[in-house]
């Protein structure tokens, strides 16, 4: 069979068990058995890539994986998170479009607690978007900040996709984390001055109201109180790997055990909490593990079928500039956000993309940073962009599919125009993580 035939035959399967509603972990599965057995031999296939599985799931790179995730479920499930951003809504009065903007501050203070989008915009959007709604917001800008913001936590450190990219694509993890920290600033303050602009320009979106007049006190101390300690989990994550003096899965387990040290401060941590912190960790640790697993066999058999390399040789063929097969490259991420999730992605694409990335002398570190941005536009993308549903579950039932829609797409062309910034000034992504010592 030639590498072509291959290519339709792996793919093909992979997409039409996809359309037919299989979980996409099943639908990797159901592909490596066929594919194994013709293209590994037979038997000795099957047993390759059992060996494969048992390979990828104990690669210790993985580790910061839960670790992040456990971080930010511990602060969500306890409630520190809910009072982190009524504490930051006490600091901002009198100001066009309130509640957006500190859906804003409040999820990317979060999002450096987290390494989860989707516990990020569920705190978000269970703590404000009712209030939001309530007040006449209307509902593409109550929710649009909510979603836009919460798919940040990707971007700043920790962040469970950067560490999952960064193993299998061999970018320094610690290096991948820091590079995320700018564009996702860039991106927060894209969304300020636009919720700012556009309620300047029409109030009715963002309704004024009066807001009960608090001292100076009552304003700074709640700040203080629930918001100031929490940056000391991330000086501990982020600090301990820049400093030199912890690994990312060292600083993932110091980020865990400040979280849970923070909510028992708080005295928030009691046995319930944790239960289900831990069990909402172990369920999406679970699915990821289980399709990195799948995706190790299926890169694999792309390479031995041979479709990998003649994909590439055609590509190469065509004679098209660097920067025309990167945004070709980033265009084919765009696309398949918009049908399936970000870890699928990375599993179907970086078989193709890393070895394409190399052979056109692109900076691994800066290319990791463009896939990052662009997955994180995609769990915005219409129609199934991931925070997309999880807004849809916390909104009340009145808001359709298509206001959530809606209130994603100017987000999505802010988001769109960092991704320019930072392809046109590499060194946005670059010179922080020059900062890092080595371990």
């Amino acid at each position: 069979m030639d590498w072509l035939a291959a290519l339709w035959l792996m793919l093909g399967l992979l997409l039409g068990l996809m359309a037919l509603g299989l979980p996409v972990a099943f639908a990797f599965l159901g592909v490596n058995i066929v594919g194994a057995f013709v293209f590994l031999g037979g038997e000795a296939g099957l047993d390759q890539m059992a060996r494969n599985t048992m390979a990828a799931v104990s690669n210790f790179a993985l580790a910061p994986i839960p670790l992040f995730l456990l971080m930010g479920e511990i602060l969500f499930h306890t409630g520190v998170a809910f009072q982190a951003i009524d504490a930051v809504d006490r600091l901002i009065a009198r100001v066009p479009g309130r509640l957006s903007i500190v859906s804003v501050l409040g999820g990317t203070v979060f999002s450096s607690l987290s390494g989860s989008t989707i516990a990020n915009t569920a705190v978000l959007g269970s703590a404000l978007l009712p209030e939001m709604l309530r007040r006449g917001y209307h509902p593409t800008l109550a929710m649009g900040p909510i979603m836009a913001t919460g798919s940040i936590a990707m971007l700043i450190p920790p962040s469970a996709l950067a560490v999952l990219l960064g193993s299998l694509a061999g970018i320094s993890i610690s290096k991948l984390l820091i590079a995320g920290i700018v564009p996702g600033l860039l991106m927060s303050a894209a969304f300020l001055g636009y919720i700012v602009l556009r309620c300047r320009l029409d109030p009715s979106v963002a309704p004024p109201y009066e807001v009960s007049k608090l001292s100076a006190a009552e304003r700074w101390l709640p700040f203080l109180k629930h918001v100031v300690p929490l940056f000391g989990i991330f000086l501990v994550v982020v600090g301990s790997i820049v400093a030199g003096w912890a690994t990312p899965t060292e600083s993932a387990a110091l980020g865990s055990v400040a979280s849970a040290v923070a909510a028992a401060c708080y005295g928030k941590l009691d046995r319930r909490s944790l239960v289900r912190a831990l069990r909402e960790t172990a369920k999406i640790s679970v699915m990821i593990l289980f399709i990195i697993a799948a995706s190790v066999t299926f890169s694999q058999i792309l390479a031995f079928s041979g479709a990998s390399n003649g994909l590439l040789a055609v590509i190469g063929g065509m004679g098209l500039s660097t920067f025309a097969l990167l945004l070709a490259m980033l265009a084919v991420l765009l696309f398949l956000g918009a049908f399936m999730d970000q870890v699928s992605m990375i599993m179907i694409t970086l078989p193709f993309f890393i070895p394409l990335a190399t052979s056109l002398g692109l900076d691994p570190l800066w290319f990791g940073v463009l896939m990052l941005v662009v997955m994180e536009i995609s769990f915005t993308t219409p129609p199934f962009g991931l925070l997309i549903y999880v807004m849809k579950g916390v909104a009340p039932a009145s808001v359709t599919l298509r206001t959530v829609y809606l209130a994603a797409l100017p987000f999505i062309f802010l988001e769109l125009a960092v991704l320019g910034l930072i392809l046109a000034w590499p060194g946005l992504v670059t010179w922080l993580p020059l900062l890092v010592r080595p371990q």
